[in-house]
């Protein structure tokens, strides 16, 4: 019998190098951005069809508005290109799609379509698809905390009960796993504030490959690095071995 292959609930993305792919072939960097949504859309559809639940892209942090205004703005305009021209397929798949990040700090036009897009495939049940834009993982903990204070300050929440599932059910993940696994292309090696409580014990893969490059070899490449990774959790191999299916969380 074959071995059985170890699939991810939830995988999490960092998409980077699509300004290095556009410099690489003399195009302007809005061409690799362009590239970058034709990689996601593959990458989503690849996780799909290997039973993955749950993908979080991250698009956009908060740190990115540091970066000049015109390619802001025409990351702005491209977000808003891709959510009229995709999520009629996206919810024909049932997928359900959703945004995390600081929506106060977009567009109202920008935020409409976001609206719009979880509204319609708010009922699908198959790939959990989320979306960070404007996104940062201090960001998403400070948002938190100032929900827990608030319920501390006005008598609704005992201060002293507060634990790490109660900071987990104010993060804009909530009622999802944590990211299984990590991967962030490009060549860099670290998380650039991305899902800073979620990833404390996801497993990572750090691929050079520059994200409008990244495809389903890539991903079976990292996937198959999960599988044969031994997942302990702050136990020992000992320990790990006799609880029952606790190695593929």
């Amino acid at each position: 019998m074959a071995e059985k292959t170890l699939v991810p609930a939830h995988v999490a993305i960092i998409m980077d190098g699509n300004g290095r792919w556009a410099r690489n072939r003399a195009l302007p960097r809005q061409a690799g951005h362009r590239a970058g949504v034709r990689a996601a859309r593959a990458i989503v559809e690849a996780c799909g069809r290997r039973g993955i639940k749950a993908l979080t892209l991250f698009a956009f942090s908060s740190e990115n508005w540091q970066r000049p205004r015109r390619e802001v703005g025409a990351l702005m305009r491209l977000f808003v290109e891709a959510l009229d021209r995709e999520v009629d397929e996206l919810h024909a798949n049932g997928v359900r799609l959703c945004f995390i990040g600081d929506r106060d700090a977009l567009s109202v036009t920008l935020k409409s379509r976001m609206r719009m897009a979880e509204e319609k495939t708010r009922d699908n049940q198959g790939l959990a698809l989320n979306i960070a834009v404007a996104y940062g993982g201090r960001w998403d903990l400070v948002r938190a905390a100032r929900s827990l204070a608030r319920d501390a300050a006005a008598g609704q929440l005992d201060p002293e009960s507060i634990d790490q599932q109660s900071i987990t059910e104010r993060l804009s993940l909530a009622g999802l796993p944590e990211p299984d696994l990590l991967i962030r292309t490009g060549g860099e090696r670290r998380i650039s504030n991305f899902l800073l409580w979620h990833l404390a014990y996801s497993e990572c893969w750090f691929s050079d490959i520059l994200w409008p490059d990244f495809n389903e070899a890539a991903l079976d490449e990292a996937l198959a690095r999960y599988a044969a990774t031994e997942r302990r959790f702050g136990r020992t191999t000992e320990q790990v071995a006799i609880v029952p299916g606790r190695e593929s969380c």
